[in-house]
């Protein structure tokens, strides 16, 4: 048992341990599925594995169930990846899980300088992204408008796509469907997020609709 244990690997499993909770602390801060314990762990378990592979592969490829590790992560990650109408979450979550892993892995293989390179470079961009789509590129939403009428109010929809699509980048008219004396249009939209206060403004106000929602 102690030919393969040393005093270096409680070393790694402290570096680990540290890099997993500051990757995790983000997640936890923001409530989503996987937090702090979530990503502690994975990065925990991806230098275990690591450590394991470069201890037991004698003179055979250390790499050989490393590389497991990166496959096996792809399937966690698309666990927390989800879609809702138009739009998908949970990338952010599973980018963390993957660079995760892949930080505990460098550890686990003691490349601790390359490991907590990429570890301050991946905090860079997870605090500083929404600045920088802030300031420097256009704040574009795509939304599944769904847009309610009256039969008696129905000639009026032409009139209040115009002016929808004169307020929305793109408008894609994807369903239309009665039910009784209503009639429900649906359209994809992207838009910027001014115009979407302009869009939500001409809605509220528009008395030829009878319901709205996006």
């Amino acid at each position: 048992m102690s030919e393969h244990f040393e005093f270096l690997d409680i070393y790694k499993a402290l570096i680990s341990l540290l890099a997993g909770l500051i990757l995790g602390f983000e997640r936890e801060m923001k409530d989503k599925s996987a937090g702090l314990k979530t990503i502690t762990v994975i990065c925990l378990g991806s230098t275990l594995f690591s450590i394991l592979s470069y201890k037991v592969s004698g003179t055979g490829d250390p790499a050989r169930i490393a590389s497991y590790i990166v496959s096996g992560i792809g399937f966690l990650g698309a666990g927390v990846i989800f879609k809702s109408g138009f739009n998908v979450y949970g990338l952010t979550t599973a980018g963390i899980i993957w660079i995760s892993a892949a930080i505990g892995m460098a550890i686990g293989f003691g490349e601790i300088y390359i490991a907590y390179t990429f570890l301050i470079s991946a905090l860079i961009i997870i605090y500083s992204a929404k600045y920088l789509t802030k300031y420097f590129l256009p704040q574009n939403h795509n939304k599944v408008l769904r847009l309610t009428f009256t039969s008696e109010h129905f000639h009026k929809k032409q009139m209040i796509l115009t002016e929808i699509a004169a307020i929305a980048k793109d408008l894609t008219e994807t369903s239309l469907e009665k039910k009784g004396n209503f009639l429900h249009a649906t359209f994809d939209i992207q838009i910027t997020s001014l115009g979407l206060t302009r869009l939500e403004n001409f809605l509220v106000t528009n008395t030829d609709l009878e319901a709205f929602s996006y």
